[in-house]
């Protein structure tokens, strides 16, 4: 075949065109990019309106058929025949979760499903029914059904999410959502539903920021969030039981790993969303000022916290004195320590304070720490035999160590008393401090009562000889004769003083 070669043949009476020149454009003009334009969607809300009066008939006409009739009769049937297999099987199976009672975390995963066990053969059901009406007769006289399968679906996703989540208005809030969504998806307004969310926007610069890019910012942030905490929580139990890491390594590398994932899910977001992550630039070196002027106590406790991990002064379940507060730590966040006291009273102290501050750690190298007590005796009292007693009598203490081992001593001769002071060790101090001296201190009281020892107080005893006696009872004798006779002496001088004034 002869192959014809396309010519260009022009009319009668026509002329050709002349060539169009192509502008001149300098190399400057080429290297330099073209600008960038945000383009504005155009919402048109009669547009969206009409077009749903025109789906709302056409679906109106659609059920009033014979075949949407008998997808209706299969929808109850298949509700009808789930809801009698529930009955018959969800008692069965509680009592076959009542087995595993060890094992709550999948006691709870196997019954948020059978709770909905209703749901799911319902939802099963309407699809096999979907298929067969599909298979059999022409698709769109399945429609319905598989609506209702789908709705169905939903539902069951929706409800069983929910329930992992704890906090009740997120889990509200993820319920109306997610039903939103699927509702404006099914019947077929989910595209111009989202047009117009992006159509309400306003712009900085070359920066536009809409309502949708907002909720596509909280939804991914939230999800994201959630997933971090979950998996940081997940990695933190495994942490806790592998024994080969110290308690402290244990806290830091659990808070690095969580502040991690956290980032990454703010990043995450920031880049699912379509924020240029150069135009926070301007944001980062405001945040640094903040940090450096307002936020001076909030950066100093933080870096505290990285400084207790890593030097491993404090950890988890160490008794310390701070002040007057006295207890052993609970854990160690990133902002503050939690101490419990004896009281049951729960302080939250900055981590600053453990820097900058002194510290008593009764448990940093060793849990053996070592208390003592000091009392007197009366001088009729044999001294050996004493410390004898007060050893054997407190070695009989439980929290008591027999390694070391308690010992008393002799330290000061008193007024009244020799007095002594008795050493022992003990491994719980978390258990009190106050109490096993209260033992201690009745444990030696009893011993000194069944053995007849004093324990002296102070009084004073004056004693006067039988020379200073007499003398002082001669002394006496004379001063009070000496003054009766003066007041003899006196008296009849003021009677006749008396008399010689009413004669005048």
């Amino acid at each position: 075949m002869a192959q014809t070669q396309p010519q260009n043949k022009l009319l009668p009476g026509t002329q050709p065109a002349p060539p169009v020149k192509a502008p001149l454009v300098s190399p400057e003009e080429i290297s330099q990019p073209m600008p960038k334009t945000n383009v504005i969607p155009e919402f048109d809300l009669e547009k969206i309106l009409l077009d749903m009066s025109e789906n709302a008939l056409a679906t109106i006409e659609a059920l009033a058929t014979p075949w949407s009739f008998l997808q209706l009769l299969v929808v109850l049937l298949c509700f009808g025949l789930a809801r009698f297999i529930s009955i018959q099987t969800t008692p069965l199976l509680e009592e076959r979760l009542r087995h595993i009672e060890d094992q709550p975390q999948l006691q709870r995963t196997l019954v948020i499903p059978l709770r909905r066990l209703t749901w799911i053969l319902f939802a099963l059901f309407l699809w096999v029914a979907a298929y067969l009406l599909r298979e059999v007769t022409w698709p769109s006289r399945g429609y319905y059904v598989g609506l209702a399968a789908t709705l169905a679906m939903v539902g069951i996703v929706i409800s069983v999410i929910s329930r992992f989540i704890r906090n009740r208005s997120l889990a509200n809030l993820f319920t109306y959502s997610a039903w939103a969504i699927a509702g404006l998806h099914i019947i077929g307004l989910l595209n111009q539903t989202l047009f117009a969310l992006d159509a309400v926007a306003f712009s900085i610069g070359e920066f536009r920021l809409s309502v949708l890019a907002v909720m596509k910012a909280i939804l991914f942030l939230t999800v994201l969030i959630w997933l971090a905490t979950i998996v940081g929580n997940f990695l933190e139990r495994r942490l806790r039981q592998n024994e080969d890491l110290a308690p402290a390594l244990q806290e830091l590398l659990s808070k690095f790993i969580k502040f991690t994932l956290l980032t990454i899910a703010v990043l995450g977001t920031v880049s699912a969303v379509g924020i240029d992550l150069t135009a926070l630039t301007v944001f980062s070196g405001a945040l640094g000022l903040g940090i450096g002027f307002g936020l001076q106590k909030i950066a100093s406790n933080l870096i505290s916290g990285i400084i207790i991990l890593s030097d491993r002064s404090i950890k988890p379940g160490d008794v310390i004195s701070l002040g007057s507060t006295f207890g052993w730590i609970n854990s160690l966040n990133s902002r503050y320590v939690s101490v419990i006291t004896r009281d049951g009273v729960e302080y939250l102290i900055p981590n600053e304070s453990f820097v900058s501050e002194q510290v008593v750690n009764w448990s940093y190298s060793n849990r053996n720490i070592r208390l003592e007590i000091k009392f007197g005796v009366s001088y009729d009292t044999d001294p050996h035999l004493l410390k004898k007693i007060a050893v054997e009598n407190v070695m009989n203490l439980e929290r008591v160590l027999e390694r070391p081992a308690p010992v008393c001593h002799i330290v000061s001769f008193g007024d009244s008393s020799i007095d002594f002071v008795l050493r022992f060790w003990i491994r719980d101090p978390k258990n009190g401090l106050t109490n096993i001296r209260g033992d201690v201190f009745l444990t030696l009281w009893d011993a000194f009562h069944n053995y007849g020892i004093d324990i002296p107080y102070p009084h004073r005893k004056l004693i006067f000889p039988d020379d200073a006696k007499k003398t002082a009872k001669t002394a006496t004798g004379g001063k009070a004769k000496a003054a009766t006779g003066t007041m003899r002496k006196s008296r009849p001088k003021s009677r006749r003083a008396a008399t010689s004034r009413v004669k005048k």
